[in-house]
């Protein structure tokens, strides 16, 4: 297990969860499952009680601690993507099992964990400064996923 680890609560479907991404981003694998070795406050002896995963290259925990805590957007993952069919491909793979879309690039998946599909032209763009990142800014705040010729035309002017 890495050093810094981020581990994130889940009800019941840490291995699900963990599955799911190993499934979706490159640089993902599900390592270890760890199961239970008594009764605890939402499970049993012998359920999945802990998953260790990495997603794109992040080594993470899920921890499946039961209903008493929910993920909120103050925490997400933000995938970097090349080009829209790579934006396309992730953001169609989470809102297509489940999960919700959001604004500006944003959604969740079935889980509840929130998810940023970034395409690079829009963090260049940003990092511009200036009337290029307003052009944008202002053009993504308009958006749900990303398009990323839109952003390439705002950049522009």
């Amino acid at each position: 297990m890495a050093k810094n680890t981020i581990c994130l609560w889940y009800d019941k479907d840490a291995e699900a969860a963990a599955r799911f991404y190993a499934e979706t981003f490159p640089d993902s694998a599900v390592g270890a499952v760890h199961r239970a070795p008594s009764d605890y406050p939402s499970g049993k002896k012998g359920d999945v009680l802990t998953v260790e995963f990495t997603v794109a290259g992040v080594s993470c925990l899920g921890l499946n601690g039961g209903p008493a805590f929910r993920q909120t957007e103050a925490f997400s993952f933000q995938i970097a993507t090349d080009d829209q069919a790579e934006t396309d491909r992730y953001w169609n793979a989470i809102v297509g099992n489940g999960g919700q879309e959001s604004a500006c690039g944003w959604c969740k998946d079935k889980w509840g964990l929130s998810w940023q599909i970034t395409p690079r032209v829009l963090t260049e763009a940003m990092a511009a400064g200036g009337e290029e990142a307003r052009r944008a800014f202002e053009a993504m705040m308009g958006m749900k996923k990303i398009d990323v010729a839109a952003i390439e035309a705002a950049r522009r002017g």
